[in-house]
């Protein structure tokens, strides 16, 4: 408020200045004079006009500022929240991985681009006997394990999905069957190393069986599916702990 009324007193003053310098020189010039009623008119009248007028336009324009910076600010914080609920409707709460619609959705624009990969299904083992004898928080925390075991697995670039309550998806983008194997074991190896103690010092043992299939070209992602969950198949019953990668069936 000071610095609008400073503001506006100097162009109060300045306009006063301008009114007597325009009098002194166009007066005298038609013949007249400025005698004491006209120069101290010069002088009141500028003030007593230009003094509130410019004190409204500068507060007028204050609080268009202010308005201005309110907006930005709000429109700052539309943006943060649209891209907070955008990231939290594709991605898994727990774990952070993309959620199944995600994933489907984003392994179908890859494909779209190029057919090679290879894709994982990995499932937790027994991971029911976690939930029933130490409760689902506790259950929470064994799958934030496998979670991160999974992420320093994968490659740069690679595409991991939570697509089920134990169940991930691992998209290889470009891998050839040599490639997958080796990922695919890597998987397997990271998160029997695990050391899960949710109880006392007593570790209880995580492990994953995987299912993987390589992609052929024109395959739909529903025969992609259905090929590596058949090696997901063979794997636990091969007695879990297993990583079986594969072609996918010609009948496919």
């Amino acid at each position: 408020m000071t610095s609008i009324l400073i503001k506006s007193a100097i162009v109060a003053f300045a306009s006063a200045a301008a009114s007597l310098a325009l009098a002194l020189t166009i007066v005298p010039m038609i013949g007249g004079t400025v005698d004491g009623n006209a120069f101290l008119m010069c002088i009141v009248c500028p003030l007593l006009i230009a003094w509130p007028a410019s004190a409204h336009m500068f507060s007028q324009s204050a609080r268009l500022k202010a308005a201005h910076r309110d907006l930005a600010r709000a429109h700052a914080q539309l943006a943060a929240t649209h891209r907070r609920l955008a990231h939290k409707a594709r991605h898994d709460d727990l774990t952070g991985m993309l959620n199944r619609e995600s994933f489907f959705s984003v392994l179908d624009a890859t494909r779209r681009k190029a057919d090679r990969g290879a894709l994982l299904i990995i499932d937790a083992d027994h991971f029911k006997r976690i939930n029933d004898s130490y409760g689902h928080l506790t259950g929470d925390e064994a799958l934030l394990l496998i979670a991160a075991a999974l992420k320093r697995s994968v490659r740069a670039g690679d595409m991991l999905g939570r697509v089920g309550g134990e169940e991930f998806c691992a998209f290889l983008v470009g891998a050839d069957e040599d490639e997958a194997r080796t990922i695919a074991e890597r998987i397997r190896r990271e998160v029997e190393l695990v050391r899960f103690r949710p109880v006392d010092e007593r570790t209880v043992p995580l492990t994953v069986s995987i299912g993987g299939t390589l992609c052929s070209q024109g395959a739909s992602i529903t025969e992609l599916m259905r090929s590596a969950d058949l090696r997901l198949y063979e794997a636990k019953h091969g007695g879990r702990n297993l990583a079986i990668i594969d072609a996918m069936p010609r009948a496919a």
